[in-house]
């Protein structure tokens, strides 16, 4: 038995004099068994002398996070600086790309596993990522970032999906991508079925049958725009259902869901619903959002991604989830308490600590022992000023950062 002592959780809401909604918060001493929540009491009541104690020193406990979408072994950590290569359009930057990671091959595990520290001191314990499967580099980056998660599996889970990044009907990708499913990946791939595949049924159909081979689920790419997205993400959902693959499969990215009326959106979204399929946004200054509150409120699960960072399509980005969401809050104008908190949901898989109504709900009793600490006040807080993550807890474990420090804690 371990004890987890001092912690700040959320229970409620309060009302302040001015009659607004503010988070109520208390101090808990949470009892840890094989990874699991198992016993929860007041800060007021002692803990048995006899077992492991950590002291969190009064730091504020929220749900670890999703990385959602991500490219491991397209990074440039941990070699020297580099900026982006000019291109002239999307042809030339997929060409460079290809020579660029055969050169890089020999460094795919350093390189992913400088990304996973990375990703993983924001606060994120799960990452969905996609390996590029191609002519060029054939299963090379797969394999290094198997290695390299291999080594955070302590840590880590992890979406492995198979990424026909050059389109995945030409030359031998499609064997490709069934030999990367027997050699590791776990998920199938799928990128702009029009723009890339220029054909959008039979490059559905390909990937469809290829998830159902290998009993896979799906997250697929999709920059296609307009009604020619919207198109190809109503005919996916023709074949989840004729397949059955109900709550197997993503979108990513669905710029095209912005980009049509608001009717189809919302016909969409209850499409979207019906057939499980989720929506990943990796939250872009530079392309049309789906419409991430509407898709909410009609039930589609919506997660983030920060995509990939730092290599030859972009040298921005940090690997913070919290960054994205916080984005999304300022972009959608979020800036009262519980709209706030409520927004930290995009960013743990749809866990928060408290319901709209300020209802109790985690961590309970059997919920695993996973939690990033931070000196906070409420998530509202870690929303919007986006505090550094001091420790991070999986399974009962610490596997980032430190509580030694110590901290103001008041009773």
């Amino acid at each position: 038995m371990k004890w987890l002592k001092n912690v700040k959780l959320e229970v409620g809401n309060q009302i302040s004099e001015d009659g607004l909604i503010e988070t109520k918060t208390d101090f808990f001493h949470l009892g840890i068994n094989e990874g699991k929540l198992v016993e929860q009491r007041h800060y007021s009541k002692n803990v048995p002398e006899q077992d492991e104690v950590i002291d969190a020193n009064g730091l504020l406990a929220i749900p670890t996070f999703k990385e959602m979408h991500n490219h491991l072994d397209k990074t440039y950590l941990s070699l020297d600086w580099k900026a982006c290569k000019p291109v002239k359009n999307l042809k030339e930057r997929l060409a460079f790309e290809a020579q660029e990671l055969s050169d890089l091959a020999p460094s795919a595990k350093q390189r992913a596993m400088s990304m996973i520290e990375k990703i993983l001191s924001n606060g994120s314990t799960h990452i969905r990522t996609h390996v590029n499967i191609d002519p060029y580099i054939g299963l090379k980056n797969l394999e290094g970032v198997l290695e390299a998660l291999e080594e955070y599996k302590h840590a880590i889970t992890a979406d492995v999906i198979a990424f026909p990044q050059h389109g995945l009907l030409r030359d031998d990708v499609p064997k490709l991508m069934r030999e990367a499913m027997q050699n590791g990946a776990n998920m199938v791939g799928g990128l702009d079925p029009a723009g890339i595949d220029r054909s959008i049924e039979k490059s559905l159909y390909e990937t469809m049958e290829m998830a159902i081979e290998f009993n896979a689920d799906v997250d697929i790419h999709l920059h296609d725009g307009g009604h020619v997205g919207y198109y190809t993400i109503d005919k996916w959902m023709d074949f989840v259902e004729e397949a059955n693959w109900q709550n197997r499969s993503a979108i990513s990215h669905a710029f095209c869901i912005g980009e049509v009326p608001e009717i189809q959106q919302k016909a969409l979204a209850e499409r979207l619903k019906e057939n499980g399929v989720a929506i990943m946004s990796t939250i872009p200054l530079t392309k049309s959002l789906p419409p991430i509150e509407l898709l909410d409120d009609h039930g589609v699960n919506v997660h983030l991604g920060c995509d990939g960072f730092y290599d030859s399509w972009s040298p921005h980005g940090n690997g913070d989830v919290l960054e994205k969401v916080q984005k999304f809050a300022q972009i959608s104008r979020r800036s009262e308490e519980v709209l706030l908190r409520e927004s930290l949901k995009w960013a743990t898989g749809g866990i928060t600590a408290l319901t709209k109504d300020g209802e109790y709900r985690w961590p309970k009793i059997e919920d695993d022992a996973s939690f990033i600490f931070v000196d906070a006040s409420s998530s509202a807080e870690v929303v919007a000023r986006r505090p550094y993550r001091k420790a991070i807890m999986k399974n009962g474990e610490m596997v980032y950062g430190s509580l030694s420090e110590s901290f103001e804690y008041i009773k």
